[in-house]
């Protein structure tokens, strides 16, 4: 099978490329009541907010894509550019790949070029079954790399689990994310990877002094069907099987960032999120912000210009979202009335 750089640029080509879009996050299932005298002025309307203390122009985060490939740099000083731009978060992905090889360090260093996203709020990234063999000297060298804002930790356990000689030692790994979370020299995000976060499971990473959560829930990009397509390229048929078994594996994105909002005071409602309104249905169920990747990584690819235009177009459904429920600001969005029908009111119900 491919090393880390290859595997990387398999990932950014499937995802654009082939069918690991899954139906099921429960956004479907929301709605916002609507005030028909919202008595203010969409123009007046603020999205901006305070988040790992600092000043977002909207509670939007360019989640983590790629980095360690040559592919990569375009796409991370495009998106760079554009969170500079818009005042929102950005985050590279995962760093090992940098930490195994200097010559692959520029894919992530680029964030903080001078015509890129010098000042943008940037997040670094690195994965949670390698904190053993990095630990915090590890973590600090990524947060140096890209003069980072805060670090992500991601859960991929199961993406790992159909990968051929994937990481899934999973012994210990909170106790790794506690000792960085207390111990680095930014706030640390724990994400998933496309399955979401229980309440049990924030609560533990509340308990673990881990700034922010980032669900990450079923629904939107499937990894697990991301590597179901590498395998049956490298004629590997049992992960294929793998892969394609648990396409639709984990929590739905709803339910976690309602479940998640329980538990820890600060959630990034990811997985699946396709829009501005998606992020307001999240924050008025809980969540400080909201995260997407796949409806930038085309956009990234193509150029700067690109990049910014997809941002302003969420940050611009965010607003008029906000509008036509009476929120004037994030606050009030946060208040907002929601109603939860269907399957992810089922869902809640059994679960809680």
């Amino acid at each position: 099978m491919p090393g880390t750089s290859e595997r990387k640029d398999d990932h950014i080509r499937i995802v654009k490329e082939e069918d690991v879009e899954e139906p099921g996050t429960g956004f479907v299932d929301v709605s916002l009541v609507h005030d028909a005298l919202p008595g203010t002025h969409l123009d007046d309307v603020d999205t901006s907010t305070d988040i790992l203390g600092a000043t977002l122009g909207a509670p939007v985060f360019i989640e983590s894509m790629t980095g360690g490939h040559p592919n990569a740099t375009k796409i991370n000083r495009n998106l760079a550019y554009a969170a500079d731009e818009m005042g929102v978060a950005m985050g590279v992905g995962s760093q090992r790949a940098a930490l195994e090889d200097d010559d692959r360090r520029r894919s992530y260093e680029v964030v903080r070029d001078s015509d890129a996203g010098s000042d943008a709020f940037v997040y670094g990234n690195i994965g949670a079954a390698q904190l053993d063999e990095y630990g915090v000297e590890g973590v600090e060298e990524c947060i140096d790399m890209i003069d980072a804002d805060a670090m992500a930790v991601h859960l991929n356990f199961l993406q790992e689990a159909v990968q051929p000689a994937g990481d899934v030692d999973a012994r210990g790994c909170l106790e790794e994310i506690e000792h960085v979370a207390r111990e680095a020299s930014v706030p640390v995000i724990v994400k998933e990877t496309g399955n979401g976060i229980s309440d049990e499971t924030a609560r533990e990473l509340a308990e673990a002094d881990v700034d922010c959560v980032d669900v990450a829930g079923k629904g939107g990009t499937t990894w697990s069907g991301v590597e179901a397509y590498r395998a049956s390229a490298h004629d590997d048929r049992r992960g294929e099987n793998l892969g394609e078994l648990f396409r639709v594996w984990g929590i739905p994105t709803v339910a976690s960032t309602v479940l998640a909002s329980d538990e820890h005071p600060c959630v990034v409602a990811s997985g699946g999120v396709r829009s501005g309104l998606d992020i307001a249905k999240a924050v008025a169920l809980g969540a400080s912000a909201g995260g997407l990747a796949k409806p930038f990584l085309k956009p990234g690819a193509k150029g700067s210009d690109e990049a910014l235009e997809a941002v302003e177009q969420v940050v611009a459904e965010l607003r008029t979202a906000m509008f036509v429920t009476g929120s004037e600001d994030i606050d009030e969005l946060s208040k907002a009335r929601s109603v939860v029908t269907g399957r992810t009111d089922e869902y809640l119900q059994k679960v809680r």
